[in-house]
């Protein structure tokens, strides 16, 4: 179930979550940020429902391991589509099935892959026409 809110990107670096979501901007996606697990949690109990997180694991304060348990013990929450990116090289299918994930990309990914993925589960902001 896809939330009412944008794409919520939960990256401790951040030259890579300013990037990216400035990527997604430029692509038509409405998009907030956070740098912890903890910081997403406050944003997710506190607001509308992102259609997409896309979540790094290896994170401080909260990582991206503890924010899915933490999610899939809310029920609302565990709803929300998840696409993790790590940049801890190939994840073991186990522990893809334990995050509950849509997608894992493993950095440095395609921009496309991303992309693909956002859009099958957010829309785009609809702009009003040009004036001419």
């Amino acid at each position: 179930m896809a939330g009412g809110g944008g794409v919520l990107i939960v990256e401790d670096d951040e030259d890579i979550r300013t990037d990216l979501a400035a990527i997604l901007r430029v692509k038509g996606f409405a998009v907030e940020e956070v740098a912890n697990g903890k910081e997403a949690m406050a944003r997710l109990e506190s607001g509308p429902a992102p259609c997409l997180l896309v979540l790094d694991l290896m994170m401080p304060v909260m990582n991206g391991w503890e924010l899915r348990t933490a999610m899939r013990a809310n029920g609302t929450l565990s709803e929300i589509p998840v696409v993790v990116v790590s940049g801890a090289g190939r994840i073991d299918p186990q522990e893809v099935d334990a995050l509950e994930a849509a997608a894992v990309l493993v950095k440095p990914f395609e921009l496309s892959q991303l992309l693909e993925l956002v859009g099958r589960y957010c829309p785009r902001r609809q702009t009003a026409p040009a004036v001419r």
